[in-house]
């Protein structure tokens, strides 16, 4: 039982980590692009 319970520590504070760790180093800031397209408006029809 307590080898169950070290494994379960183990594995919580590993992902802890890890979950960290990819929010300081991880680059997740999105990619830019200027997005042009002409729209035709039936106003007068």
């Amino acid at each position: 039982m307590v080898r169950i319970l070290k494994l379960l520590l183990f594995l919580f504070v590993a992902g802890f980590v890890a979950l960290a760790g990819f929010a300081y180093l991880g680059d997740m800031a999105p990619q830019r692009t200027d997005v042009s397209q002409p729209v035709e408006l039936n106003v007068g029809d």
